[in-house]
Parts: C-alpha cells; structure tokens; sequence
C-alpha cells in the first residue's frame, strides 16, 4: 500500500494551523508537498514483504564458488539504517551488525541489507525492529543461527525530555545457536571493536 501523498499533504496543512501557524505563509507553502514526499520515503516499507529478497538464494554446493562455504558466522557489520519512533513519529538512526551461521543456501550480502531497510522504513521501535529482522534471517534462509545488534540513537531522548544529545540505545537479538551468550561473545567483541573504531574516526574527523 502506497502512501496517500494527497491526503498527508492535506493533514499537514491542518497540523500547521492546529499550532497556530499559516501554511500560506512563503516559508511554509511548499511544507506540505514536501511531507508527503519525506513521509513516502520513511515508510515505503508499510505492506512491503522482507521476507521477499531473501527468496532468491544461491547453494554453496552447486553455486560458483563451492569451495568457499564459511566454517564459522558471516558478519556484517555497520549497516546504516534509520527509521521513525511510533509513539512520536521523531526519527531514530543508527548502525544494525548481523550475523548468521551459513548453511547449504546462502544469500547475497545486499540481501541481508535491503531486509533491514524494509522493516526501519515504517513506525517501529528498535527492540521490535531487531527482532523482526532476526526473525525473517532465520525463519527464511537455512542458518543454524542468528545474531542482530542495533545501536541506535533517538529523536525522542536526544531532543525532548531529558535532552541527551550522547545517548544510544543497544539492542540483541538472538535465534538458535547465538542464544547462547558463550557463543556470541566473539561476535560481540568484533562488534564493539567495529563501534570504538567508527567512534575514533568520528572524533578525529572533528577535531580537524
């Protein structure tokens, strides 16, 4: 189901007047075409299957590359995403780290990534948000098992309320093997050691 560009548009004329401002006004004439158009972004992902990329996949064994079946997890880490908080609609960004145990099917890396960008891109909460997406890797693609980290942070805690620019909020949701906690800890670790490097490359990119 397509977001209804016309009706978002004519609600948010009646936002604009509900706090007392004129969306006549020069500043605010084009606001309302412009949420129509940002809200058909942010929630493109409302009635999309994710379960549908992971669909296609490719057999170790009979694939092109038969000799290269992992004998541990696949990684992948620092995956952008963003999404809206449901109960503000404020907007909430951060990194997704996934990992699988790799069985006979596997799927292409960009698969894994566009599952996580269907399901940030409708209302969430990120502890839903994980565990949807660790759902859909291990209900749809043969994995012994599953490990889904977000760290992420909120427009609702960095802008209202207590106002704390520098928090995030971590997430980790776990399916068959990973459940285990000693059997994650090696990707935790890689995990933190990924997040301290960005961090450190963040902080020296502002102190130029």
């Amino acid at each position: 189901m397509a977001v209804d560009r016309a009706r978002v548009e004519r609600l948010t004329r009646e936002l604009l007047e509900a706090i007392g401002e004129d969306p006549d006004r020069p500043g605010l004439r084009q606001t309302p075409a412009r949420m129509a158009e940002l809200y058909a972004e942010f929630f493109a992902g409302v009635g999309e299957d994710p379960a549908a990329p992971l669909a296609r996949t490719i057999s170790v064994s009979r694939g092109p590359a038969p000799e290269t079946l992992p004998s541990g997890a696949v990684l992948l880490r620092d995956i952008r995403f963003r999404s809206v908080c449901e109960h503000h609609l404020l907007p909430f960004a951060g990194r997704a780290h996934l990992a699988y145990l790799p069985g006979e099917q596997v799927v292409g890396l960009g698969t894994l990534v566009r599952v996580v960008e269907i399901l940030a891109a409708r209302p969430q909460v990120q502890e839903r948000l994980g565990e949807q997406i660790a759902d859909m890797i291990a209900e749809h693609l043969d994995t012994r098992g599953v490990l889904v980290v977000l760290d992420a942070t909120h427009g609702c805690v960095t802008m209202r309320g207590g106002r704390q620019p520098s928090a995030s909020t971590l997430t980790i949701a776990a399916r068959g093997e990973f459940t285990d906690p000693a059997a994650r800890a090696e990707l935790i670790a890689l995990i933190g050691a990924s997040s301290r490097s960005g961090q450190a490359q963040s902080d020296a990119g502002g102190e130029r």
